[in-house]
């Protein structure tokens, strides 16, 4: 693994941190108060190429490699975990995943729209009684004729109601399991599914999360993304990838922190020196500083056997174990460093801390990826 960064991909970084210092970090703690990112940031990010990155030219993408979107990643992580995840699931989760399982004709029709953020993208798996058992999905889609008919609900699905197309997954056949799911990319603009936003969560509050029903959503055959029964391949092969971009957004949070803390402990004094001077204060900052290290070298990993086209599937899970247990003791530490003025959301630390607690469930909780890597290494599967 080379760890020296290419001009290319210095350049990315650096387009990614003037923007987020222009259009992200000026607005975070607003959008965060109002529960609202402003939507127009979506066309600012695809008119710099952001939800493009890895995907062709031929489709309307930027092209780049991954290291190079885990960089972004990073930088928006940063500036705004809720913004990161409107590029991570649209761009990450949905538009990759038509990039690689997509006919030509779905292609054509949803990436241009994706990639210029004309659209964005929602992930409709989890529903209100599956989360970490993906494999036990009740939503159906019934074949009528030329037509499948879908019935059932879906929660804590980012950028719900903000979407134009949702990658859907529903039980098509009578096979138990996995085996019986299958992919489907349904307009959001479908008779019969209704969205609501999901209020009063502890972190990412600027972001779209909704709860989605649909009953008697009617799409044709056509809409099915990836052979019938193969959804559950489609799913995982999604995820696998989006736990790499996770991972980034965690380092952006965990570099957010360690920058914070290392401002506050220059500026602040106590005892008639600054703060920075003390032992102990040194040690919360130094014990973030070797987990953003840590977390941003394993998540390079990941990008890197991404692109050299090697099975990345347990570094990915490695990566957003250790980066999301890490941004929380990250935040968590910078909140220590700022004593009483970290719980007050005039300073960033108390909303890094927010947002960071939501990376350790979602995309496969800690749990989830201690079990994938255990399986990895015993060759057993404890699930």
């Amino acid at each position: 693994m080379n760890l020296e960064l290419s001009e290319e991909q210095r350049a990315v970084r650096r387009l990614a941190r003037d923007f987020v210092e222009r259009e992200v970090a000026p607005h975070a703690a607003e959008w965060d108060r109002a529960e609202d990112v402003d939507r127009a940031i979506v066309k600012k990010l695809g008119s710099v190429g952001f939800l493009g990155l890895t995907i062709d030219e031929e489709y309307g993408g930027s092209g780049g490699d991954h290291l190079a979107y885990c960089l972004v990643a990073e930088e928006l992580g940063r500036g705004d975990s809720s913004v990161r995840g409107i590029v991570s699931v649209s761009l990450g989760l949905v538009a990759k995943t038509i990039a690689g399982w997509g006919s030509r004709e779905q292609k054509r029709r949803w990436l241009p729209l994706l990639t210029a953020g004309e659209a964005l993208g929602c992930f409709g798996l989890t529903e209100p009684g599956t989360g970490s058992d993906a494999g036990s999905l009740t939503t159906r889609a019934v074949r009528d004729g030329d037509d499948y008919v879908i019935n059932g609900s879906k929660m804590f699905i980012t950028n719900g109601t903000w979407a134009d197309v949702v990658l859907l997954f529903a039980r098509t056949g009578e096979a138990p399991g996995h085996r019986g799911i299958s992919a489907f990319l349904v307009p959001a603009e479908t008779s019969g599914l209704t969205r609501r936003t999901i209020h009063g969560k502890l972190g990412l509050r600027g972001q779209a999360t909704a709860e989605l029903v649909l009953q008697d959503v009617r799409v044709p055959a056509g809409a099915m993304l990836g052979p019938a029964g193969k959804g559950f391949s489609v799913a995982m092969s999604a995820l696998a990838k989006g736990r790499m971009s996770v991972a980034a957004g965690c380092v952006g949070i965990a570099q957010a922190a360690l920058d914070a803390a290392v401002g506050h402990a220059a500026a602040r004094e106590q005892f008639g020196k600054p703060i920075a001077s003390y032992q102990l204060v040194q040690e919360l900052i130094s014990d973030i500083a070797v987990d953003v290290d840590a977390a941003r070298l394993l998540t390079w990993r990941v990008a890197d056997l991404v692109d050299r086209g090697e099975d990345f599937a347990t570094a990915a899970s490695k990566a957003k174990l250790f980066a999301s247990e890490a941004a929380v003791r990250a935040a968590n530490n910078a909140l220590q460093v700022f004593g009483g003025y970290g719980y007050i959301d005039e300073y960033p630390v108390g909303k890094l801390l927010r947002d960071a607690r939501v990376m350790t469930l979602y995309e496969g909780t800690s749990q989830i990826q201690k079990l994938i890597i255990g399986r990895d290494l015993t060759g057993v599967s404890a699930f």
